[in-house]
């Protein structure tokens, strides 16, 4: 139950972090010539998306994944609004498992 939910909070504020990195930093650096603003959002988007890999793998055995999921677990965190997707799933088979 732990594993799953660190997943879900690891998983929601990666998915916010990468869609500030894109929508806010990148525009700030890129049209406003504020590198700052990627440095500092890609370092702890990076720190979240270290976690995020860390938390699938955890959540293996729990979610009682295959190959297939963890891939599908794992590309989530590359495509935008991809974790919140990932953890609507989440929260569906935790209430399955009954915990």
């Amino acid at each position: 139950m732990k594993r799953i939910k660190y997943l879900r909070i690891i998983g929601i504020a990666e998915g916010i972090s990468y869609l500030i990195l894109l929508g806010i930093a990148m525009p700030l650096k890129y049209f406003f010539g504020f590198p700052l603003a990627v440095k500092y959002t890609g370092w702890a988007h990076g720190a979240l998306f270290m976690l995020f890999i860390l938390a699938v793998l955890l959540a293996i055995k729990p979610m009682k994944w295959n190959l297939l999921s963890v891939l599908v677990a794992l590309a989530s965190s590359i495509i935008p609004f991809g974790t919140f997707m990932l953890d609507k799933q989440l929260r569906k088979r935790e209430q399955e498992l009954g915990r």
